[in-house]
């Protein structure tokens, strides 16, 4: 859907995939009527326009922490003079090693790595990347490359390119794909720290990356829950969605576990027994195989330390569930993990008082059962 640009989504080298129509309405500012402005803008104006549009600075300091200033340009000089001569001049781009530059009409850009090529590809060193020129004045299709005949220009913007990429934190260029959506893998700094964590009842729309990772390791999930009288019914913790995920929860009054991989495969372990009317503690330990990534794991069951089921699952992903389902506590938001419930409906029958995740060491609890001396202390390290 980017003709006549080349590439497409992910490749932000080239206009394809970086190139968008906006469009702006403001009958009680802008004079001008359907017209089109060329200037060069980028989606970090958005918030310079809009503050100075409103009237308001540039907010300094953030519940007295300080910001750091705004890269953008304000568009608002262009709204009623499409002769304005270009204010935002200057602007890098960069997704997996595809990249670029714009400067005052001139583009340099290099595509290194092709989008649907996954999974364990060798990609070439970033220095045997081609690289083209186009003056987009007049080739604004991005359709005639200049590089050999002006190859002095063509450094003089790839030395740009290096400049704004330190000055905005784009290096080191990491090229992997799929390893870059799990830190563990990535190497990157978490939100999360430790191997435990513990949340409360009515916590639902949690970013994964808020979330403890339990991608290629052992872990336990550990929930205490009120039943009521009816039976138990419904999501007790759930990552993921319909895609891909993992969910705890209780079919027809037993506790269940389902891990859906990629959408093609369910594995299912349930419960021998139903959990009783009352407070009780269940509990999902997950026992991985190692040996490397996207390996299976034993599935063990418990309703206040007794063993009430155990499984297998055979395979895991690797890297993530999805790129925008959530992490849900009592409920499920977003599409379904499991089958054995919709999206909508599927809120636990009776109160989910916290859900305590345990990773790698963590996870090995001999009696199976978090006392409240245990969760005192795990509360208390999280402070």
């Amino acid at each position: 859907m980017d003709t006549p640009y080349q590439w497409t989504k992910q490749v932000a080298s080239h206009w394809g995939g970086t190139r968008n129509g906006t469009i702006v309405h403001w009958p009680k500012g802008i004079g001008a009527k359907e017209e089109i402005r060329s200037q060069f803008c980028h989606v970090i104006d958005l918030a310079p326009t809009i503050l100075e549009v409103a009237g308001l600075p540039e907010p300094a300091f953030v519940n007295g922490i300080q910001q750091k200033p705004y890269e953008g340009v304000s568009m608002l000089y262009s709204f009623d003079d499409g002769r304005a001569a270009e204010r935002h001049e200057t602007q890098y781009f960069e997704i997996i090693g595809n990249r670029g530059i714009y400067h005052k009409g001139w583009t340099a850009v290099t595509k290194h790595r092709t989008p649907w090529e996954t999974g364990a590809i060798k990609t070439i060193p970033f220095d045997d990347d081609v690289w083209e020129l186009y003056d987009t004045n007049t080739d604004w299709t991005q359709a005639h490359d200049l590089a050999k005949q002006m190859p002095d220009k063509l450094h003089q913007l790839q030395r740009l390119w290096l400049i704004e990429a330190v000055k905005y934190n784009v290096v080191p260029l990491d090229d992997r794909l799929a390893e870059r959506f799990n830190p563990d893998l990535a190497g990157r700094p978490q939100l999360i720290r430790g191997n435990r964590q513990l949340l409360f009842g009515g916590m639902k729309g949690l970013s994964p990356h808020s979330v403890v990772s339990t991608l290629n390791k052992s872990y336990a999930l550990t929930a205490e829950v009120l039943v009521p009288e009816a039976g138990a019914e419904g999501v007790i913790f759930a990552a993921g969605g319909i895609t891909g995920g993992s969910s705890l929860y209780a079919k027809n009054g037993k506790l269940k576990y389902c891990y859906n991989f990629l959408g093609l495969k369910h594995f299912f372990v349930q419960g021998l027994k139903a959990i009783p009317a009352g407070k009780h503690q269940v509990r999902m330990e997950f026992a991985y195989d190692g040996g490397g990534l996207a390996k299976g794991g034993t599935v063990s069951l418990y309703t206040d330390g007794q063993k009430v089921g155990e499984g297998r699952v055979e395979m895991t992903q690797p890297f993530c569930y999805s790129a925008d389902e959530t992490v849900d506590v009592g409920m499920e938001a977003g599409s379904p993990v499991s089958p054995d419930y919709g999206p909508r409906g599927n809120a636990f029958s009776g109160e989910v008082n916290w859900v305590e995740i345990d990773v790698d060491k963590e996870a090995l609890d001999q009696d199976h059962i978090l006392t409240a001396k245990e969760r005192f202390h795990v509360a208390m390290a999280l402070q």
